[in-house]
């Protein structure tokens, strides 16, 4: 550090110190007085983090439905089948089969963890039951997990059946004014129990 400064104060005075003898030494003495009071040292060169440099191979519409795929799983937990549908859809994003296949495939995703988000969003929201919640994620017209995603996030998911139940229970005499016994018959219907 005292050559830094020595070179900085030699340079400011009007001395001989090449220009690159002043950059190293400014930039050491940055990179001091930045470690004495706790902040990150200015980047240099060498200590900047290379771009990942982009595929110029992969066509636009590939990395468009890789990038939307992302969202998909990071903001609303879908399934690898509900992403490429969504994907693929008419009346979603319109994408080539083979651009939404490229997307699915190399996308980062923790499909048990989107399983389990959207198990717990059933269970709070709609206060489904365990097996309900189970057949809505593995339905073709559901989340489309797989069974064993599906069984990972009723595993894992922090409920209270019973208390799903009740409040079920309590939705029903509420918004359709039923008997305790239709009640009952409801919420053990086996149909019904899953909605």
């Amino acid at each position: 550090m005292v050559a830094a400064l020595s070179s900085v104060a030699i340079t400011a005075c009007g001395g001989s110190a090449t220009p690159s003898e002043t950059t190293a030494a400014v930039t050491a003495t940055e990179t001091t007085a930045a470690a004495a009071e706790g902040e990150a040292a200015p980047e240099t060169e060498a200590t900047k983090e290379e771009e990942p440099v982009e595929d110029e191979s992969i066509p636009t519409e590939y990395k468009s439905a890789l990038k939307k795929a992302g969202s998909y799983s990071d903001m609303m937990h879908m399934s690898k089948i509900g992403i490429f549908k969504q994907l693929t859809s008419e009346y979603g994003d319109k994408f080539s089969e083979e651009a939404a296949q490229y997307a699915v495939d190399n996308m980062t995703a923790d499909w048990n963890d989107n399983a389990l988000k959207k198990a717990q969003d059933y269970s709070e929201t709609m206060h489904m039951s365990k097996q309900g919640v189970y057949d809505q994620l593995t339905s073709e017209y559901g989340e489309q997990f797989t069974p064993e995603e599906a069984q990972y996030a009723i595993d894992n998911v922090t409920a209270d059946w019973k208390a799903n139940a009740l409040a079920k229970a309590k939705d029903y005499q509420d918004t359709m004014s039923m008997s305790p016994e239709a009640i009952r018959d409801q919420l053990s219907c086996r149909t019904l129990r899953k909605i």
